[in-house]
């Protein structure tokens, strides 16, 4: 569907309706998204309207972006890290009634992927993720801004849980017994944590924080990995957020809406694929207490977000989006369910861990 924008978004960029076209583009549920596409150049371009409602302080994604995109250019020029192009003006954004905008290069003869549909897009898409952490080894994480503050912070989910669970109906309550069970009975996952966050081997990374097979780039006839896209979320963190969130991601074949919870089940291929292509550039960098919570970070998201999804079926579905009455309460069902098959194929998956690291 070809658009026409507020003609202030493209003059901010050096263009007018008749100097190129809009198509709205992308699957993405938090910024709305569009190709841009001049009429005499070869470039393509994606333009972003920034969500102000996850994002509250645009002026930080953009800031995180300038730094990291300097100490690449200066230190690994090669590498193709797609920052935004700026406007006419020099800005990293353009607001325009209010509205944040921002425009990227298009990469051409890439593709990205909704679902995973063999073990080697795993590996290629950890390779990639594990890459852009290890340049950023060096980088003072303490320099970017949380974009979202407390985005995987799994004491606040808890307490947030906790909350729910003291002001909800008696009814959502009954519904949900058996999940909250689950949800007090997994708290040893937060108390683990917490007995290792302050050792100082366990460093704030720079980290994407939404590792979903989505946000990498992939050649569109070979598929090998060639970025990692959608950066909004890179900010300070640990490493379990990026790993963690490949595996609660990566592994089962079905996503968090499926209901049939017989199907959710952990594919060995692709525990390993991306155990591989994550080591082959992090092997060397990550420090003795990360590389044993390596299989705990899976643990760690896949919790949390069973947390995340049970609070808001307690709350009553104030946040996420929902089709049905009890979709959120599903939701959670699920995750606990991927949890349990984490749990019960520890020794496996951590022996495949094992051989990598050796």
């Amino acid at each position: 569907m070809e658009l026409n924008l507020d003609s202030e978004v493209l003059l901010a960029f050096g263009y007018t309706k008749e100097t190129a076209t809009i198509t709205q583009i992308g699957s993405g549920l938090i910024n709305r998204t569009y190709l841009l596409s001049p009429l005499s150049e070869d470039q393509k371009y994606i333009l972003q309207n920034i969500n102000t409602s996850v994002f509250k302080k645009p002026e930080d994604i953009a800031n995180n972006l300038k730094a990291i995109a300097d100490y690449l250019s200066k230190n690994y020029p090669n590498y193709l890290f797609i920052k935004p192009v700026s406007t006419i003006d020099g800005k990293e954004m353009a607001m325009i009634e209010s509205e944040y905008w921002r425009m990227l290069p298009f990469v051409p003869n890439t593709v990205s992927l909704d679902v995973l549909s063999e073990p080697q897009q795993a590996y290629e898409a950890a390779k990639q993720f594990g890459k852009l952490s290890a340049l950023l080894n060096n980088f003072d994480a303490s320099l970017l801004e949380p974009t979202i503050p407390g985005f995987h912070d799994l004491g606040l989910r808890f307490e947030q849980f906790t909350a729910a669970l003291n002001t909800t109906t008696k009814e959502l309550k009954g519904k949900a017994k058996p999940q909250i069970d689950d949800a007090l009975k997994h708290k040893y996952i937060l108390d683990y944590y917490e007995s290792y966050s302050h050792r100082e081997d366990f460093p704030d990374r720079v980290m994407h924080h939404d590792t979903k097979i989505s946000n990498v780039l992939l050649n569109a006839e070979t598929f090998a990995g060639i970025c990692v896209i959608d950066l909004d979320t890179i900010m300070p963190g640990k490493f379990i957020s990026d790993l963690g969130d490949m595996m609660r991601t990566y592994l089962c074949a079905f996503s968090e809406n499926e209901k049939d919870l017989s199907k959710i089940k952990i594919r060995l291929p692709y525990f390993e694929a991306m155990v591989k292509g994550y080591l082959s550039e992090m092997k060397n960098i990550l420090t003795e207490t990360e590389k044993e919570l390596i299989l705990f970070s899976g643990k760690y998201i896949i919790y949390m977000q069973a947390l995340r999804f049970l609070t808001d079926f307690l709350n009553g579905d104030i946040y996420y989006p929902t089709a049905y009455p009890t979709q959120n309460l599903d939701r959670a069902k699920n995750q606990f369910k991927l949890l349990h098959e984490l749990t019960v194929n520890e020794k496996e998956l951590q022996d495949i861990i094992e051989e990598h690291l050796a």
